[in-house]
């Protein structure tokens, strides 16, 4: 069965809309745990526009599964993540208007400063994964450097309706294949949700998934807890 890590950003989201201190993404990051995460996910962006540098350092504190840092390949991002040493330090492409990541790490044309981030952090004792999109030539690229893990895009098969998604599923379903064949840890993450994730929890080769959005729009209505179990069923049932 492949692990479930819970994304908490978008707790703070919700908190950072009145900018007082509730919701609170650490409580929130407990309760998940609780019901059965085995990690949990923060974003820290350079602009500290939900997730705070407050928050990473309790959680590292507190997180009793494993702690996935998501950041931008910048020197600043990096002494940070040296200096609370998450379990896992996941580089993501980052620009200052999106409201969410918009595709994979361009890792192609930034071997060489991703393979010296991912060397530094390495010795630094963290675990790096890539965001990626699941293109064979950036799943190649990501072995090159170095990464011990990579994530795979999901967001345009989340996106896709009909026959389209059928053929983005493909499409990553062969990524998976391909990335496996390099001995490659694989992760899945964006945009899935209690329906579009069934088809991929029978995919033995996913390691793990990293889900935000859709639990927390979920526990707003049933409760952070009873929604993270739902999806750990789900999980359960592929």
């Amino acid at each position: 069965m492949a692990k479930l890590a819970v994304n908490v950003d978008h707790v703070a989201t919700i908190r950072e809309a009145r900018k007082i201190n509730e919701p609170d993404p650490v409580t929130a990051a407990a309760l998940a745990e609780l019901a059965g995460a085995e990690g949990i996910v923060v974003h820290l962006r350079e602009d500290s526009r939900h997730i705070k540098e407050r928050d990473v350092y309790i959680l590292r504190q507190t997180v009793k599964t494993h702690l996935n840092l998501e950041m931008a390949a910048t020197e600043k991002m990096i002494q940070f993540a040296l200096k609370v040493k998450p379990d896992i330090a996941t580089l993501v492409p980052e620009r200052r208007q999106e409201l969410t990541t918009e595709g994979g790490l361009d890792v192609i044309t930034q071997k060489e400063k991703i393979a010296q981030v991912v060397k530094q952090l390495q010795i630094g004792g963290i675990k790096v994964s890539l965001f990626i999109d699941p293109e064979p030539a950036q799943i190649e690229a990501s072995n090159r450097v170095g990464a011990d893990m990579i994530e795979l895009h999901t967001g345009r098969y989340c996106d896709a309706k009909g026959d389209t998604q059928k053929e983005e599923l493909k499409r990553l379903l062969c990524g998976i294949k391909y990335a496996r064949d390099m001995d490659l840890v694989v992760k899945a993450g964006h945009g899935l949700n209690y329906v579009n994730i069934k088809p991929l929890v029978k995919v033995k080769e996913i390691y793990e998934f990293s889900i935000g959005h859709s639990i927390v729009a979920r526990a707003v209505l049933v409760g952070f807890e009873r929604a993270v179990r739902e999806m750990v069923e789900i999980l359960k049932e592929g």
